[in-house]
């Protein structure tokens, strides 16, 4: 019989984490991090990481398993959630997947496609024809050649566009066809819980207001600590990521911390919009308003109802 695990999927700042704690104060559920960003240690203001703190008493499994000087990929989470999920269901425990990346979640229930690693001399092949033509070039070349995938990669997301290209170069064969072939995943039954917000302003004010925190909580300085260590600077994966992106801008004297800020929330912005869209492209789940009273009450008696606790 398949076992069946819980997501909790949702935008960015809706609430999901303090949800989900409270969640697991009531049932017996064990955490698992959806997200790409938590991840890494010491990226933990910029993602709104617990603290150690409530880290100590409700653990979470795919927070702090990777220095920010790797490149955490898709494969590496594939491998860990699986093991996140054995390791807690042999505890006699529920599975709650809890986060926002939804590529993470595409991934996991479609399954793994048997992608070839990645080519450090082929990666910088392909940076040396970005710098003399630039990424919108490379895009439409990776429109000619795999036009599938081109249709969902924008003209200026410049590591799926190498990713792309780097897959070609390495097997002769689109991207696009991979995910066509792929493996089964660990046969899971996900029991999916999805938050929405009705009322997408007051999203967008919690959003202004988190990131103002992030900076009032010492932002800047995390990430200037970040990049003092050995190995890491503002072209790692990790430092790409939402608010680290455009603090590093402002770090690099490319921007003002105020601009910086602007950038950052409307970014969030927009990734929430994107969540949104995939969330209600979705079939067989339960959603729910993110301000709607008894929120909390309402979706632990659906999990005591479908899991009959």
């Amino acid at each position: 019989m398949s076992q069946t695990v819980i997501t909790l999927r949702g935008p960015t700042a809706s609430g999901k984490t303090d949800l989900a704690i409270s969640l697991i104060k009531e049932l017996p559920l064990e955490i698992v991090s959806v997200d790409s960003v938590m991840v890494y240690r010491g990226l933990n203001i910029g993602s709104a990481k617990p603290d150690q703190q409530i880290l100590d008493q409700y653990p979470h499994h795919l927070i702090n398993i990777s220095d920010p000087d790797n490149n955490y990929s898709l494969g590496k989470f594939f491998k860990d959630v699986n093991k996140a999920i054995r390791i807690i269901t042999e505890n006699k425990k529920i599975p709650i997947l809890v986060g926002g990346t939804m590529m993470y979640y595409n991934i996991l229930s479609k399954g793994l496609s048997n992608l070839p690693s990645s080519d450090d001399e082929i990666r910088k092949k392909i940076e040396h024809q970005a710098e003399e033509i630039g990424w919108p070039k490379l895009h439409k070349k990776l429109s000619e050649i795999d036009p599938i995938s081109a249709t969902k990669i924008k003209p200026n997301d410049k590591q799926r566009i190498q990713r792309a290209l780097e897959v070609f170069e390495l097997t002769g064969k689109p991207l696009s066809e991979f995910f066509n072939h792929q493996d089964n995943n660990e046969n899971y039954n996900f029991f999916n819980i999805s938050l929405f917000p009705t009322n997408r302003d007051r999203l967008y004010q919690r959003i202004n207001s988190r990131f103002s925190k992030m900076l009032s909580d010492g932002l800047v300085d995390e990430v200037k600590s970040l990049l003092a260590s050995t190995n890491l600077s503002s072209s790692n994966n990790s430092m790409k990521s939402i608010g680290y992106r455009e603090i590093c801008a402002y770090i690099n004297n490319k921007t003002t911390l105020e601009i910086a800020e602007q950038n950052a929330t409307m970014a969030t912005r927009r990734l929430a919009k994107r969540q949104i869209t995939w969330l209600r492209s979705l079939k067989s789940h339960h959603s729910y308003d993110i301000f709607e009273k008894n929120l909390n009450q309402k979706i632990q008696d659906l999990i005591f109802q479908e899991f009959k606790l």
